[in-house]
């Protein structure tokens, strides 16, 4: 299965999200702020990030811009997962490279989904 980064600065999602996804069989490295999270990316070479867009520091629209900006890292799909839900949010996360969107709180059936779509295209 993948090997998956989440960025998150709260405890309660990153453990929600990490029991789905080990229990599906992925990977999970961990980050509580988006400059760990570019730094992990960089180093660990993980399959796919989901990304939380508002966090202490380096906010999750700039570690998601650096990360699809980085020759390293470009190829690494990066999924946000958000309470925001505007348009504007979306589109916005898309324009800094993001390939999907998902509102907290999320529902594990749509995570698990999303992710399987961005490690096959």
């Amino acid at each position: 299965m993948a090997r998956v980064l989440i960025v998150d600065d709260s405890p309660t999602e990153m453990y929600k999200l990490t029991d789905w996804l080990e229990q599906h069989g992925h990977q999970v490295i961990k980050a509580n702020n988006g400059a760990d999270g570019v730094a992990l990316a960089r180093q660990e070479k993980p399959d796919v990030v989901l990304m939380d867009i508002v966090m202490p520091g380096m906010n999750g629209f700039q570690a998601t811009r650096q990360l699809s900006k980085d020759p390293e890292t470009c190829n690494i799909p990066v999924v946000v997962v958000t309470t925001k839900d505007q348009e504007t949010d979306r589109i916005w996360a898309t324009r800094q490279g993001a390939k999907a969107f998902l509102t907290k709180p999320v529902d594990e059936a749509a995570l698990l989904s999303i992710v399987d779509h961005v490690l096959q295209v």
